[in-house]
């Protein structure tokens, strides 16, 4: 009997398109011989609606028009089945789910605030759980994180607006003890948004007044010279994990923009992140490959990741030295890209992470995560409160 896949897609983020992009590329890729594809589509002030249009890019050429195209859902469990069911009268029941697969990038879905609710309504979901989905997202956190398992980041610093509300010229101060140029990065956003290089203090402030448009907290780091940009992806659980091709990305731009990765493809065009400009495999030595895997994997396993992610590196091709720059929890296109000169087709990859959505979930419910106890029985409304 095939599976019912739920692609939950779109969200309150600043890739919500990318993030249908993304989608849609995967319930087409599927395998219709072993499962059925349910879309679920997420808008930006946070409904639920399905419709089978949803499988097509052209559906959302206008989002308004999406939105009626679609019927507004509710999610509930049944007979321990996750079921969708109808918004508004008749209240009945649409499709059944076995496992959803969020399809989700960006701040507020790709952060774990799905993965948070598909833990709560307690089912089975593909992809990283909550604390690595939030580590992955917080360029900060994740830095510190990485720092402490031994892989290398750039020297950086951080800041909240409060910080720079209550004295910006401290703030100023504090970052120009890094070296310009600087990058500028609103510290929980993806696809580039918001990011800008500074060679100067007035640029520095112009640079940080934008990127607090985004975010309230703001990643400041140095700026690597002679720059080689590096992406793997790396696919599994903390049994095993694999390792794609390793690719080298390229734009128009100082810094790979949201427009090189998005927008600078043919018209209509729908390949997201695989029609930047890259070369697979990477040019690069023996040594420096080796140096990348090693880190890819201290990463994937200090952040507990699930399913398949991508992993950003910064080269400085003058001195040989590495540095990872980001984690993408789910990578646009899911990376699907990288998987090819492995001999794994797209099908297969979504079939791998569908598994290990399968067997994570399998896992995590033979363990305790409560029990039965009498404390309420015997409460009576004071006992045991401490004075």
């Amino acid at each position: 009997m095939k599976l019912n896949i739920g692609f939950i897609f779109g969200g309150n983020s600043t890739e919500h398109e990318i993030s249908i992009i993304s989608a849609v590329q995967a319930m087409n890729n599927l395998d219709n011989e072993k499962y059925n594809v349910v879309p679920i589509y997420l808008t930006k002030d946070g409904k639920f609606y399905y419709s089978e249009e949803y499988k097509k890019v052209e559906t959302f050429k206008d989002l308004n028009t999406a939105i009626k195209r679609g019927t507004e859902i509710l999610f509930t469990k049944k007979d321990g089945q996750l079921v969708l069911f109808r918004n508004s009268f008749p209240y009945k029941a649409v499709k059944n789910i076995d496992i959803i697969f969020p399809v989700l990038h960006g701040y507020n879905t790709e952060d774990g605030s799905i993965a948070g609710y598909l833990e709560l309504l307690g089912v089975p979901y593909c992809e990283s759980d909550i604390y690595a989905s939030s580590i992955g997202q917080d360029k900060i956190m994740q830095k510190m994180v990485l720092r402490a398992s031994g892989v290398n980041v750039c020297d950086y610093c951080y800041f909240y607006e409060s910080d720079y509300q209550k004295d910006s010229a401290k703030v100023i101060q504090d970052v120009m003890q890094i070296p310009f140029p600087l990058i500028v990065k609103p510290a929980r956003q993806g696809s580039s948004v918001g990011i800008g290089i500074a060679h100067n203090k007035d640029e520095l402030i112009e640079k940080i007044e934008t990127a607090l448009e985004y975010d309230e907290k703001i990643l400041v780091e140095e700026v690597v010279e002679d720059l080689q940009e590096l992406n793997i992806a790396v696919l599994g659980d903390n049994y095993a994990y694999e390792l794609s091709d390793i690719e080298e990305v390229y734009g128009k731009d100082e810094i790979l923009s949201y427009q090189d990765k998005y927008l600078s493809g043919a018209k209509g065009s729908s390949k997201g992140m695989a029609s930047t400009g890259r070369k697979i495999p990477a040019d690069i030595e023996g040594k420096i490959k080796a140096e990348l895997e090693d880190m890819a994997y201290k990463t994937a396993k200090a952040l507990n990741i699930s399913g398949v992610v991508r992993i950003d590196f910064m080269l400085n091709k003058k001195t040989n030295k590495l540095y990872l720059n980001e984690v993408n929890i789910i990578p646009g296109s899911l990376a699907f890209y990288l998987w090819k000169s492995k001999g794994l087709e797209y099908k297969d990859l979504l079939d791998k992470i569908i598994n290990l959505g399968i067997k994570k979930f399998q896992n995590k419910d033979k363990k305790l995560s409560s029990f039965t106890t009498n404390v309420l029985a015997n409460f009576n409304g004071t006992k045991g409160i401490k004075k």
